[in-house]
């Protein structure tokens, strides 16, 4: 992980994440597989709502519980903390 600090992935947010919704598209990834958006506090309900519609929404966690070595060691495969909501929400990658 880089020394910069997370911010959030909703469109135009540069504000301190403090909140990793993990995701994925059933269609497309296999079951364990995470993806990762990061949120802030005002735009951790949205981003959840838009994922949760859809049907892609597993997890939500706060950024200093996904980061613990408990969860590093039994973690999910496939994890990324991906841009997606800030390029447009609804990247199906």
């Amino acid at each position: 992980m880089s020394d910069e600090t997370p911010v959030c992935s909703a469109k135009g947010c540069r504000t301190d994440a403090l909140w990793v919704l993990a995701w994925n598209n059933p269609k497309i990834h296999t079951p364990e597989r995470r993806k990762t958006w990061l949120a802030c506090e005002e735009h951790r309900e949205h981003l959840s709502q838009f994922l949760g519609v859809r049907g892609f929404l597993k997890d939500v966690v706060l950024l200093t519980e996904w980061d613990s070595p408990e969860r590093a060691t039994g973690g999910a495969a496939g994890e990324s903390t991906g841009r997606s909501a800030r390029d447009g929400q609804g990247g199906s990658s």
